[in-house]
């Protein structure tokens, strides 16, 4: 049956398999800003404070989501780029995908989307103060933090920290008022030791023995 399908697509001229990727230099920052999760004439079910009181109660690990300086003609200057994540997860084996989200206020996210890539950067048990330089708006949060280039993007690495994700972006999806953003996994890595930095009901926190 299989034989027979493939024998139809190609008699048609339909691909009987998946393009070769192409490797974007940037994406669009805010791709279909037209689409919502709730429509104007739409109430939400819930409210924004219950909401994250209830979300609040899954523990996630934590994140620092870095790209490489831009461009001079930018506007930003050209110093890295980065900023703390907590909704970040693995998404795909084959093809090794990841993901995060990111709100679509973010003044971060469009000089990452405009570099093309990024390196996920998990933090350990240690690393609270890290993450809330990262989480600040408007200062440098590179200011004394050590880090080296990614091997293949050349993004932020962050030294000390237990695993680091060197990605391109593969796709960019609207979620109502975030975007989900999908990595395509160049190159990783991990120490392999240490505890991960958590964060529950709004606190950070530590596994316990």
């Amino acid at each position: 049956m299989a034989a027979t399908v493939v024998r139809y697509l190609r008699s048609v001229g339909s691909p009987t398999s998946a393009p070769a990727e192409r490797e974007p230099e940037s994406v669009d920052a805010l791709p279909r800003p037209d689409l919502r999760a709730v429509g104007d004439d739409e109430r939400a079910p819930v409210s924004p404070a219950e909401f994250r009181a209830v979300l609040g109660n899954f523990a996630s690990g934590v994140t620092v989501i870095t790209a490489p300086p831009g461009a001079e003609e930018d506007g930003d200057g050209n110093g890295p780029a980065g900023f703390a994540c907590q909704s970040f997860a693995s998404l795909s084996l084959d093809p090794p995908l990841v993901t995060f989200m990111v709100a679509r206020t973010s003044t971060t996210w469009p000089r990452i989307a405009r570099a093309g890539v990024f390196c996920v950067n998990i933090l350990g048990a240690e690393q609270g103060e890290l993450c809330r330089s990262f989480a600040v708006s408007g200062a440098d949060k590179f200011a004394g933090v050590a880090h080296t280039p990614a091997p293949v993007t050349g993004s932020p690495q962050l030294d000390a920290v237990p695993a680091w994700i060197d990605c391109r972006i593969h796709a960019v999806h609207t979620g109502g008022d975030h975007l989900i953003v999908v990595g395509r996994v160049l190159a990783m890595g991990a120490a392999g030791e240490g505890d991960p930095l958590l964060f529950h009901k709004g606190r950070f926190g530590r596994l316990a023995d």
